[in-house]
């Protein structure tokens, strides 16, 4: 029997869930295929990067995150004295202030899938379907340029039974020994090292003081991480065990002899260890990244590295991020498959990103290298990189969905086209409440007109509001071209007005018609479209146009992506460049 699918992923890592999560909240059904027999009960990854909190934020369930993570907010570093004794040298902040409103976060892959597991289920009863074992993959290249077409072949297995899938398109989200690539033909092209470090997760009995704190240690014994657990008990050690180790032989009792060494003269014994391996360094990426725009590698079925940078999960996860809203646009008739293409464009140049800063970020983390430039080196190194293991420096260069060449960069220093949309606090008009902005912008599929629009008590900026708002809704501007008459007129794109100056000094009539729609099913006024950068009750002042760069006398206009990233930056009163850019992707609507 064969099951025709529009979208089928095999494998439910992070990003295969992260992009079944997109699908599921814009409201469109996939079929995701898993070998194991159930749920990730252990995982290896632990790290939430900032950016990783801000998409569970945007999907609504970074709280329950919050609440349950460890919060890793400063960094210690130790290295040894001349005495070859382990001494505190330095801390930092984990991440450095204002690189994101959300924290970096300690907590297991296993709960993490859940929370991203949870979202399918709530927003459209989606389910992974477990024990099925993917056996080939064929693309009908003749067929794939036809949309309408299931092009994609994928034969499984599943106790004992062959069952045949037709899709129009598949991810491969099946780890790093993928049964997609390998069946596609792809290789992995890298290097290895024969540095081998390992992993336990331990309840230690210690007077080290820095226990639950991140902390690296250099000693003469050679290099650990600390990474303290949630729970307030277990923490993991990433341990570089020593030159001529290989992997295959490594044994518990080696990182448990390996750690006192490394630790000394503080004493560590440890009270159980709940789970360890041991690997070798190794950076790959894969040769190619899609098949005919059907099918799409994701996480480390096309990139892997080390994991003491806790980029892995977090790559990974933002892969599907990418992937699940173009896969939805297109699925709607809102967008041609063509946008499929930027998917590759903009993570295989991550990748290649992520593979360069592993392999520098393994060699400075070395014994070898605290002995060669010393301890103070390595700070200043780890300090350097918080940006980006935070997950905040990814920019995609332009395409039909990243306007940087056309933009006005100058009018907001600091919505950086191609970048993620940082958050800043605002206030809302309708019920005084000070918020992050970006809870103004969930991750629904919906792209967002951010208006900057100024003081509109002053007579030209409520002009240019006006003119605006005019054309946006205009029969031939952007926001009607693109919205099929039956749909709620922001279903697909929702300007947001951000004003300065006194809130009290405004009143609603002064706000233009059009953003504040009628909308929903009791097709009642949405009032929750109109933000003022003005002192809040009890939170003070955000200060958000200083802090985008925003002169609030000439104002802008942000085109920001369904996944956060900044499309463009231009001038209110360039109303054509608004509508040419949405033309150049989305098709008009019937």
């Amino acid at each position: 029997m064969t099951q025709h699918v529009d979208v089928l992923i095999c494998g439910s890592g992070s990003a295969g869930l992260c992009a079944a999560a997109w699908l599921a909240r814009c409201g469109l059904r996939c079929k995701v295929l898993e070998s194991q027999p159930g749920p990730l009960k252990i995982g290896k990854a632990d790290g939430v990067q900032c950016r990783t909190v801000e998409v569970f934020e945007s999907f609504g369930i970074a709280e329950e995150m919050l609440r349950e993570a460890y919060h890793v907010l400063e960094v210690n570093f130790w290295g040894s004295n001349a005495e070859g004794n382990l001494v505190w040298t330095g801390r930092t902040a984990d991440t450095a202030p204002g690189l994101s409103h959300q924290p970096h976060l300690i907590l297991n892959q296993a709960r993490v899938n859940g929370l991203l597991l949870e979202v399918m289920e709530r927003f459209n009863e989606q389910r992974v379907d477990y024990g099925y074992e993917v056996k080939k993959v064929q693309v009908d290249s003749g067929e794939a340029a036809n949309p309408e077409a299931y092009p994609v072949t994928v034969v499984t297995v599943k106790e004992g039974v062959e069952e045949i899938f037709k899709a129009k398109y598949a991810l491969a989200c099946d780890g790093a020994h993928s049964a997609v690539r390998r069946s596609l033909g792809y290789k992995m092209v890298g290097d290895s090292s024969d540095v081998v470090w390992g992993v336990m997760d331990v309840f230690p009995r210690t007077n080290f003081p820095d226990i639950r704190k991140k902390a690296t240690l250099q000693s003469n014994s050679g290099s650990l991480l600390i990474i303290p657990r949630e729970g307030g008990s277990m923490v993991r050690f990433y341990i570089e065990l020593p030159s001529g180790t290989a992997a295959k032989d490594v044994q518990l009792s080696d990182l448990h002899s390996t750690a006192s060494r490394i630790f000394h003269p503080y004493q560590i014994e440890i009270a159980e260890t709940f789970w360890w391996s041991a690997y070798a360094i190794g950076q790959r990426q894969a040769d190619f990244f899609s098949k005919d725009n059907r099918v799409f590698l994701t996480g480390d079925a096309c990139h892997t590295h080390s994991p003491k940078a806790g980029q892995g999960m977090n790559t990974s996860l933002q892969d599907g991020y990418n992937i699940g809203w173009k896969l939805a646009q297109v699925l709607k008739g809102q967008s041609p498959p063509a946008l499929l293409e930027t998917y590759v464009q903009e993570r295989q140049q991550v990748a290649s990103d992520l593979i360069n800063f592993d392999r520098a970020f393994v060699k400075a983390f070395s014994s070898k290298a605290a002995k060669e430039d010393g301890s103070t080196e390595f700070k200043e190194h780890f300090i350097k990189a918080g940006q980006y293991t935070a997950g905040l420096t990814a920019k995609y260069g332009d395409s039909k969905i990243t306007n940087a060449k056309d933009s006005m960069q100058s009018l907001a220093t600091n919505l950086i086209v191609g970048m993620r949309f940082p958050s800043a606090q605002v206030v809302r008009f309708c019920d005084a409440k000070a918020m992050q902005l970006v809870k103004a912008l969930p991750s629904d599929g919906r792209w967002r007109i951010v208006i900057f629009a100024g003081d509109i008590n002053e007579p030209s900026s409520a002009t240019r509001l006006e003119e605006l708002g005019a054309y946006l809704y205009s029969s031939g501007g952007p926001v009607k071209s693109h919205t099929p008459a039956s749909a709620d007129i922001d279903s697909f794109i929702e300007p947001i007005v951000v004003l300065s100056g006194k809130r009290i000094n405004t009143v609603q009539e002064q706000i233009p018609d059009c953003f504040w729609p009628i909308t929903g099913k009791w097709k009642m006024r949405d009032l929750h479209k109109v933000y003022f950068d003005d002192e809040s009750y009890n939170s003070g002042h955000g200060k958000a146009y200083e802090f985008y760069g925003i002169e609030p006398s000439k104002g802008t206009v942000a085109i920001v992506r369904p996944d956060h990233y900044i499309s463009m930056v231009t001038m209110i009163e360039n109303h054509e460049s608004i509508g040419d850019f949405f033309k150049g992707f989305a098709l008009q609507a019937s």
